[in-house]
């Protein structure tokens, strides 16, 4: 997914140098959102992991 986001930015930053205003706005919207829900999911992975926790090898 972050690889999406990281896809999207790049088209939105090259459609803004050639000029493109709707593709850049809509790309780099889409861009957003995916770098939020990616943000997101490193959170709840984050903390699942550390509610979880491991126990130690016997």
């Amino acid at each position: 997914m972050l690889t999406w986001a990281l896809i999207f930015f790049i088209v939105a930053i090259i459609a803004g140098v050639l000029g493109f205003g709707g593709i850049a706005g809509t790309a780099a919207g889409v861009a957003k959102i995916l770098f939020f829900v990616f943000l997101a999911l490193l959170v709840i992975s984050l903390l699942m992991n550390a509610f979880r926790g491991r126990r130690p090898p016997t």
